[in-house]
Protein backbone atom coordinates (compact mmCIF):
# COMPACT_ATOMS: atom_id res chain seq x y z
CA UNK A 1 0.00 0.00 0.00
CA UNK A 2 2.74 2.45 0.60
CA UNK A 3 2.98 3.25 -3.19
CA UNK A 4 -0.51 3.73 -3.50
CA UNK A 5 -1.22 7.00 -0.90
CA UNK A 6 -1.86 9.75 -2.53
CA UNK A 7 -0.68 11.53 0.08
CA UNK A 8 2.77 11.25 1.95
CA UNK A 9 2.21 10.64 5.94
CA UNK A 10 5.47 13.26 5.64
CA UNK A 11 2.51 16.17 5.19
CA UNK A 12 0.20 14.72 8.05
CA UNK A 13 0.13 15.42 11.64
CA UNK A 14 -2.39 14.61 14.61
CA UNK A 15 -3.57 16.89 16.50
CA UNK A 16 -4.11 16.71 20.63
CA UNK A 17 -7.73 15.71 20.00
CA UNK A 18 -7.23 13.14 17.83
CA UNK A 19 -4.82 11.45 19.56
CA UNK A 20 -7.10 11.08 22.45
CA UNK A 21 -9.73 9.93 19.64
CA UNK A 22 -7.10 7.11 18.06
CA UNK A 23 -5.54 6.35 21.64
CA UNK A 24 -6.37 2.87 21.17
CA UNK A 25 -5.06 2.38 17.85
CA UNK A 26 -1.32 4.30 18.79
CA UNK A 27 -0.62 1.99 21.35
CA UNK A 28 -0.64 -0.70 19.17
CA UNK A 29 3.15 -1.29 18.06
CA UNK A 30 1.71 -2.38 14.37
CA UNK A 31 -0.72 1.03 14.11
CA UNK A 32 1.17 3.50 16.35
CA UNK A 33 1.54 7.09 14.99
CA UNK A 34 2.90 5.83 11.57
CA UNK A 35 -0.18 3.54 10.78
CA UNK A 36 -2.51 6.49 12.03
CA UNK A 37 -0.94 8.98 10.03
CA UNK A 38 -1.27 6.64 6.94
CA UNK A 39 -4.89 5.98 8.03
CA UNK A 40 -5.37 9.62 8.08
CA UNK A 41 -3.34 10.26 4.59
CA UNK A 42 -5.36 7.49 2.41
CA UNK A 43 -8.22 8.37 0.10
CA UNK A 44 -11.03 4.77 0.22
CA UNK A 45 -14.29 4.93 -2.20
CA UNK A 46 -17.21 2.92 -1.14
CA UNK A 47 -19.31 1.70 -3.78
CA UNK A 48 -22.71 1.53 -2.01
CA UNK A 49 -24.17 2.62 1.52
CA UNK A 50 -26.56 -0.67 1.93
CA UNK A 51 -26.17 -3.43 4.09
CA UNK A 52 -22.12 -3.82 3.47
CA UNK A 53 -21.91 0.00 2.75
CA UNK A 54 -23.30 0.47 6.76
CA UNK A 55 -20.36 -1.09 8.91
CA UNK A 56 -17.84 -0.54 6.54
CA UNK A 57 -18.21 3.25 6.52
CA UNK A 58 -19.18 3.42 10.14
CA UNK A 59 -15.75 1.52 11.05
CA UNK A 60 -13.52 3.64 8.10
CA UNK A 61 -15.15 6.83 9.46
CA UNK A 62 -14.10 5.68 13.60
CA UNK A 63 -10.83 4.23 12.41
CA UNK A 64 -9.54 7.95 10.88
CA UNK A 65 -9.55 6.69 7.92
CA UNK A 66 -9.02 10.33 6.30
CA UNK A 67 -10.99 10.63 3.13
CA UNK A 68 -14.01 8.29 2.61
CA UNK A 69 -16.17 8.75 -0.78
CA UNK A 70 -19.36 7.34 -1.09
CA UNK A 71 -21.62 6.36 -4.26
CA UNK A 72 -24.62 5.62 -4.18
CA UNK A 73 -28.07 7.09 -5.56
CA UNK A 74 -30.72 5.41 -3.77
CA UNK A 75 -33.37 6.93 -1.26
CA UNK A 76 -33.96 4.88 2.36
CA UNK A 77 -36.91 2.56 2.49
CA UNK A 78 -38.63 0.96 5.27
CA UNK A 79 -37.24 -2.01 4.33
CA UNK A 80 -33.48 -1.28 4.23
CA UNK A 81 -33.50 -0.28 8.06
CA UNK A 82 -33.62 -4.47 8.82
CA UNK A 83 -29.95 -4.47 7.91
CA UNK A 84 -28.52 -1.12 6.85
CA UNK A 85 -27.56 0.23 10.21
CA UNK A 86 -26.18 3.39 9.03
CA UNK A 87 -29.71 4.38 8.58
CA UNK A 88 -32.49 5.32 10.74
CA UNK A 89 -36.27 5.67 10.61
CA UNK A 90 -36.16 9.21 10.38
CA UNK A 91 -34.04 8.63 6.96
CA UNK A 92 -36.93 6.94 5.29
CA UNK A 93 -37.23 9.07 2.13
CA UNK A 94 -34.10 10.88 2.21
CA UNK A 95 -31.09 9.92 0.36
CA UNK A 96 -28.69 6.86 1.81
CA UNK A 97 -25.47 9.65 0.63
CA UNK A 98 -26.72 12.10 3.23
CA UNK A 99 -28.15 9.93 6.06
CA UNK A 100 -24.72 8.04 5.54
CA UNK A 101 -23.01 10.82 5.90
CA UNK A 102 -24.87 12.43 8.80
CA UNK A 103 -24.00 8.98 10.93
CA UNK A 104 -20.63 8.70 9.86
CA UNK A 105 -20.01 12.62 10.95
CA UNK A 106 -21.37 11.86 13.98
CA UNK A 107 -19.50 9.44 15.01
CA UNK A 108 -16.25 10.86 13.27
CA UNK A 109 -16.12 14.90 12.45
CA UNK A 110 -12.94 14.56 11.85
CA UNK A 111 -12.69 12.91 8.09
CA UNK A 112 -13.87 14.15 5.19
CA UNK A 113 -16.92 12.94 3.24
CA UNK A 114 -17.02 13.37 -0.56
CA UNK A 115 -20.33 12.05 -1.85
CA UNK A 116 -21.14 10.74 -5.32
CA UNK A 117 -24.74 10.75 -5.78
CA UNK A 118 -24.55 9.06 -9.26
CA UNK A 119 -25.24 5.43 -10.60
CA UNK A 120 -21.76 4.35 -10.82
CA UNK A 121 -21.49 3.22 -14.57
CA UNK A 122 -18.66 3.21 -17.72
CA UNK A 123 -19.05 6.70 -18.35
CA UNK A 124 -18.38 7.89 -15.11
CA UNK A 125 -16.30 5.11 -13.69
CA UNK A 126 -12.71 5.94 -14.45
CA UNK A 127 -12.58 9.65 -13.29
CA UNK A 128 -14.29 8.78 -9.90
CA UNK A 129 -12.31 5.55 -9.20
CA UNK A 130 -8.75 7.91 -10.52
CA UNK A 131 -8.94 9.69 -7.40
CA UNK A 132 -9.05 6.75 -4.51
CA UNK A 133 -6.44 4.55 -3.31
CA UNK A 134 -8.78 1.40 -2.70
CA UNK A 135 -11.71 0.92 -3.99
CA UNK A 136 -14.54 -0.91 -1.54
CA UNK A 137 -17.15 -3.11 -3.56
CA UNK A 138 -20.60 -2.79 -1.07
CA UNK A 139 -22.50 -3.57 -4.31
CA UNK A 140 -25.43 -5.78 -5.01
CA UNK A 141 -25.33 -6.77 -8.58
CA UNK A 142 -23.56 -8.45 -10.78
CA UNK A 143 -23.11 -5.31 -13.59
CA UNK A 144 -21.88 -2.81 -10.88
CA UNK A 145 -19.29 -6.04 -9.32
CA UNK A 146 -17.43 -6.48 -12.80
CA UNK A 147 -17.19 -2.75 -13.44
CA UNK A 148 -15.92 -1.91 -10.07
CA UNK A 149 -13.60 -5.35 -11.13
CA UNK A 150 -12.67 -4.00 -14.69
CA UNK A 151 -12.13 -0.67 -13.28
CA UNK A 152 -9.92 -1.26 -10.86
CA UNK A 153 -7.62 -3.62 -12.98
CA UNK A 154 -7.24 -0.44 -15.46
CA UNK A 155 -6.77 2.06 -12.90
CA UNK A 156 -4.26 -0.47 -10.79
CA UNK A 157 -6.84 -0.20 -7.98
CA UNK A 158 -7.16 -2.18 -4.88
CA UNK A 159 -10.47 -3.87 -4.99
CA UNK A 160 -12.18 -4.87 -1.51
CA UNK A 161 -15.09 -7.15 -2.01
CA UNK A 162 -17.87 -8.87 -0.45
CA UNK A 163 -20.98 -10.18 -0.97
CA UNK A 164 -24.08 -11.82 0.83
CA UNK A 165 -27.60 -14.16 0.41
CA UNK A 166 -29.51 -15.47 2.85
CA UNK A 167 -27.34 -17.14 5.14
CA UNK A 168 -24.03 -16.85 2.89
CA UNK A 169 -21.29 -14.14 2.36
CA UNK A 170 -17.69 -14.04 0.86
CA UNK A 171 -15.04 -11.61 1.17
CA UNK A 172 -11.90 -11.48 -0.74
CA UNK A 173 -9.31 -8.53 -1.89
CA UNK A 174 -8.66 -8.32 -5.55
CA UNK A 175 -5.67 -6.68 -6.34
CA UNK A 176 -4.22 -7.53 -9.91
CA UNK A 177 -1.27 -6.58 -9.83
CA UNK A 178 -0.33 -9.61 -6.94
CA UNK A 179 -3.48 -11.48 -7.61
CA UNK A 180 -6.15 -13.07 -9.46
CA UNK A 181 -8.98 -10.42 -10.02
CA UNK A 182 -12.95 -10.79 -10.04
CA UNK A 183 -13.09 -12.32 -13.39
CA UNK A 184 -10.36 -14.46 -12.75
CA UNK A 185 -13.07 -15.89 -9.47
CA UNK A 186 -16.10 -15.60 -11.91
CA UNK A 187 -15.13 -15.48 -15.51
CA UNK A 188 -18.71 -14.89 -16.72
CA UNK A 189 -22.07 -13.84 -14.76
CA UNK A 190 -24.68 -16.42 -14.16
CA UNK A 191 -27.56 -16.88 -16.24
CA UNK A 192 -29.86 -14.01 -15.70
CA UNK A 193 -32.39 -15.32 -12.67
CA UNK A 194 -30.28 -17.92 -10.99
CA UNK A 195 -29.23 -16.06 -8.19
CA UNK A 196 -31.83 -14.14 -6.76
CA UNK A 197 -31.26 -10.81 -5.15
CA UNK A 198 -31.30 -9.74 -1.53
CA UNK A 199 -34.89 -8.28 -2.30
CA UNK A 200 -36.16 -11.22 -3.49
CA UNK A 201 -34.34 -14.05 -2.29
CA UNK A 202 -33.81 -12.35 1.63
CA UNK A 203 -30.65 -11.69 4.04
CA UNK A 204 -30.41 -12.33 7.18
CA UNK A 205 -29.90 -8.84 8.76
CA UNK A 206 -26.45 -9.82 10.85
CA UNK A 207 -24.93 -10.99 8.11
CA UNK A 208 -23.84 -7.54 6.26
CA UNK A 209 -22.25 -6.54 9.49
CA UNK A 210 -19.96 -9.32 10.18
CA UNK A 211 -18.85 -9.99 5.98
CA UNK A 212 -18.87 -5.59 6.04
CA UNK A 213 -16.95 -5.72 8.90
CA UNK A 214 -14.55 -8.23 7.44
CA UNK A 215 -13.77 -6.01 4.51
CA UNK A 216 -13.54 -3.23 6.55
CA UNK A 217 -10.55 -5.02 8.33
CA UNK A 218 -8.84 -5.75 5.01
CA UNK A 219 -9.07 -1.88 3.94
CA UNK A 220 -7.25 -1.14 7.39
CA UNK A 221 -4.47 -3.60 6.84
CA UNK A 222 -3.29 -2.69 3.55
CA UNK A 223 -3.75 1.15 4.37
CA UNK A 224 -1.07 0.54 7.47
CA UNK A 225 0.20 -2.19 5.49
CA UNK A 226 0.71 -4.52 8.66
CA UNK A 227 -0.68 -8.40 8.01
CA UNK A 228 -1.59 -10.72 5.67
CA UNK A 229 -4.30 -9.25 3.00
CA UNK A 230 -7.26 -11.76 1.32
CA UNK A 231 -5.20 -11.40 -2.13
CA UNK A 232 -5.67 -14.91 -3.61
CA UNK A 233 -8.08 -15.87 -1.11
CA UNK A 234 -11.76 -16.51 -0.83
CA UNK A 235 -13.37 -16.42 2.92
CA UNK A 236 -16.51 -18.09 2.88
CA UNK A 237 -19.29 -17.86 5.51
CA UNK A 238 -22.11 -20.25 6.50
CA UNK A 239 -23.79 -18.23 9.17
CA UNK A 240 -26.48 -20.33 9.96
CA UNK A 241 -23.78 -23.13 11.12
CA UNK A 242 -21.49 -20.29 11.79
CA UNK A 243 -18.61 -21.75 9.41
CA UNK A 244 -15.89 -20.06 7.86
CA UNK A 245 -13.91 -21.73 4.98
CA UNK A 246 -11.17 -20.48 2.70
CA UNK A 247 -10.25 -21.03 -1.18
CA UNK A 248 -7.61 -20.56 -2.34
CA UNK A 249 -7.68 -18.20 -5.92
CA UNK A 250 -5.03 -18.39 -8.89
CA UNK A 251 -4.71 -15.81 -11.67
CA UNK A 252 -6.56 -16.73 -14.70
CA UNK A 253 -3.66 -16.59 -17.00
CA UNK A 254 -6.35 -16.25 -19.97
CA UNK A 255 -8.27 -13.45 -18.00
CA UNK A 256 -10.17 -11.97 -20.02
CA UNK A 257 -8.67 -8.06 -18.37
CA UNK A 258 -5.82 -8.92 -16.10
CA UNK A 259 -4.00 -11.35 -18.53
CA UNK A 260 -0.65 -10.67 -20.08
CA UNK A 261 -2.68 -10.17 -23.26
CA UNK A 262 -5.98 -9.00 -22.34
CA UNK A 263 -9.14 -8.60 -24.43
CA UNK A 264 -10.82 -5.72 -22.62
CA UNK A 265 -8.93 -2.92 -22.44
CA UNK A 266 -11.94 -0.64 -21.26
CA UNK A 267 -15.23 -0.46 -19.81
CA UNK A 268 -18.05 -2.22 -21.51
CA UNK A 269 -21.65 -2.03 -21.57
CA UNK A 270 -22.14 -4.12 -18.44
CA UNK A 271 -26.15 -4.16 -18.32
CA UNK A 272 -25.49 -6.27 -21.93
CA UNK A 273 -22.62 -8.47 -20.56
CA UNK A 274 -24.39 -9.28 -16.98
CA UNK A 275 -27.52 -9.77 -19.67
CA UNK A 276 -30.37 -7.49 -17.52
CA UNK A 277 -32.03 -6.82 -20.67
CA UNK A 278 -32.45 -10.32 -20.85
CA UNK A 279 -33.77 -11.31 -17.27
CA UNK A 280 -37.44 -11.50 -18.36
CA UNK A 281 -38.39 -7.89 -17.51
CA UNK A 282 -38.32 -7.05 -21.62
CA UNK A 283 -41.81 -8.28 -22.17
CA UNK A 284 -44.20 -6.50 -24.64
CA UNK A 285 -46.47 -3.74 -23.46
CA UNK A 286 -49.44 -5.88 -23.86
CA UNK A 287 -47.41 -8.76 -21.67
CA UNK A 288 -47.60 -6.00 -18.63
CA UNK A 289 -50.77 -5.26 -16.13
CA UNK A 290 -50.81 -2.01 -13.94
CA UNK A 291 -52.48 -2.62 -10.32
CA UNK A 292 -55.05 -0.79 -11.42
CA UNK A 293 -55.80 -2.06 -14.58
CA UNK A 294 -56.13 -5.94 -12.65
CA UNK A 295 -58.59 -3.97 -10.08
CA UNK A 296 -60.44 -3.25 -13.38
CA UNK A 297 -60.45 -6.68 -14.33
CA UNK A 298 -61.57 -8.15 -11.49
CA UNK A 299 -64.65 -6.43 -11.13
CA UNK A 300 -65.40 -6.42 -14.47
CA UNK A 301 -65.98 -10.12 -13.63
CA UNK A 302 -63.81 -11.16 -16.52
CA UNK A 303 -62.88 -14.55 -17.07
CA UNK A 304 -58.66 -14.67 -15.74
CA UNK A 305 -56.71 -17.18 -13.58
CA UNK A 306 -54.43 -15.44 -10.94
CA UNK A 307 -51.30 -16.76 -10.23
CA UNK A 308 -48.91 -16.17 -7.77
CA UNK A 309 -45.50 -17.57 -8.42
CA UNK A 310 -43.90 -16.74 -4.63
CA UNK A 311 -42.95 -19.13 -1.94
CA UNK A 312 -45.49 -20.34 0.26
CA UNK A 313 -44.11 -18.26 3.23
CA UNK A 314 -44.45 -15.58 1.66
CA UNK A 315 -48.01 -15.99 1.37
CA UNK A 316 -47.99 -15.73 5.17
CA UNK A 317 -46.94 -11.99 4.37
CA UNK A 318 -49.43 -10.99 2.30
CA UNK A 319 -52.06 -12.29 -0.49
CA UNK A 320 -54.40 -11.34 -3.18
CA UNK A 321 -57.77 -13.10 -2.55
CA UNK A 322 -58.15 -16.04 -5.18
CA UNK A 323 -54.55 -16.03 -6.11
CA UNK A 324 -53.18 -19.68 -6.81
CA UNK A 325 -49.73 -20.23 -5.49
CA UNK A 326 -47.61 -21.60 -8.14
CA UNK A 327 -43.82 -21.46 -7.21
CA UNK A 328 -41.91 -19.97 -9.84
CA UNK A 329 -39.51 -23.16 -10.21
CA UNK A 330 -42.32 -25.56 -10.12
CA UNK A 331 -45.20 -23.62 -12.41
CA UNK A 332 -44.26 -25.61 -15.57
CA UNK A 333 -45.71 -28.78 -13.69
CA UNK A 334 -48.60 -26.73 -11.61
CA UNK A 335 -49.67 -25.01 -14.42
CA UNK A 336 -50.86 -27.99 -16.58
CA UNK A 337 -54.51 -28.63 -16.25
CA UNK A 338 -54.98 -24.71 -16.97
CA UNK A 339 -55.79 -24.30 -20.88
CA UNK A 340 -53.48 -22.62 -22.70
CA UNK A 341 -55.47 -20.00 -24.57
CA UNK A 342 -56.72 -18.96 -20.80
CA UNK A 343 -56.24 -14.94 -19.44
CA UNK A 344 -53.20 -15.62 -16.55
CA UNK A 345 -51.91 -12.73 -14.59
CA UNK A 346 -48.81 -13.65 -12.89
CA UNK A 347 -47.61 -11.62 -10.07
CA UNK A 348 -44.81 -11.93 -7.41
CA UNK A 349 -42.85 -9.47 -4.99
CA UNK A 350 -42.12 -6.67 -7.34
CA UNK A 351 -42.61 -8.43 -10.74
CA UNK A 352 -39.16 -9.87 -11.23
CA UNK A 353 -39.84 -13.51 -10.80
CA UNK A 354 -43.58 -13.41 -12.21
CA UNK A 355 -41.82 -11.96 -15.23
CA UNK A 356 -39.59 -15.31 -15.92
CA UNK A 357 -42.41 -17.18 -15.00
CA UNK A 358 -44.32 -15.77 -17.75
CA UNK A 359 -41.61 -16.56 -20.48
CA UNK A 360 -41.21 -20.02 -19.24
CA UNK A 361 -45.06 -20.65 -19.83
CA UNK A 362 -44.71 -18.73 -23.30
CA UNK A 363 -42.04 -21.16 -24.29
CA UNK A 364 -44.80 -23.51 -23.15
CA UNK A 365 -47.30 -22.59 -25.69
CA UNK A 366 -49.93 -20.04 -23.23
CA UNK A 367 -50.95 -17.44 -25.23
CA UNK A 368 -52.40 -15.10 -23.06
CA UNK A 369 -50.46 -13.89 -20.41
CA UNK A 370 -49.81 -10.87 -18.13
CA UNK A 371 -47.31 -10.02 -15.12
CA UNK A 372 -48.79 -7.68 -12.61
CA UNK A 373 -46.55 -4.88 -12.98
CA UNK A 374 -44.10 -3.98 -9.67
CA UNK A 375 -45.75 -7.17 -7.90
CA UNK A 376 -48.22 -7.33 -4.67
CA UNK A 377 -46.26 -4.46 -3.54
CA UNK A 378 -47.66 -2.72 -6.07
CA UNK A 379 -51.17 -3.95 -5.19
CA UNK A 380 -50.65 -3.33 -1.72
CA UNK A 381 -49.79 0.22 -2.52
CA UNK A 382 -51.98 1.47 -5.42
CA UNK A 383 -55.27 -0.58 -4.23
CA UNK A 384 -55.57 -2.38 -1.24
CA UNK A 385 -53.93 -0.52 1.74
CA UNK A 386 -54.73 -3.66 4.52
CA UNK A 387 -51.76 -5.63 2.88
CA UNK A 388 -48.07 -4.89 3.64
CA UNK A 389 -45.16 -3.78 1.71
CA UNK A 390 -42.42 -5.95 2.59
Amino acid sequence: MTETLTQTIDDISLSNREIERYSRHLIMPEVGMEGQKRLKAARVLLVGTGGLGSPIAMYLAAAGVGTIGLVDFDTVDYSNLQRQIIHSTTSVGKSKLISAKASMEAINPEIDIVLHPVLLNSSNALDIISDYDIVCDGTDNYQTRYLVNDACVLLDKVNVYGSIYRFEGQASVFDASKGPCYRCLYSEPPPPGLVPSCSEGGVLGVLPGIIGTIQANEIIKLIINQGEPLVGRLLLLDALDMEFRELKLRKNPDCLICSEHPEITGLIDYDAFCGVELDGMGLGFNEVLSAVQLKELREGNIDHVLIDVREPHEQEISKIPGALLMPQNEIEALIVNIPKDSLIVLHCKVGVRSARALSKLKKLGYINLKNLQGGINAWARFIDNSLPIY
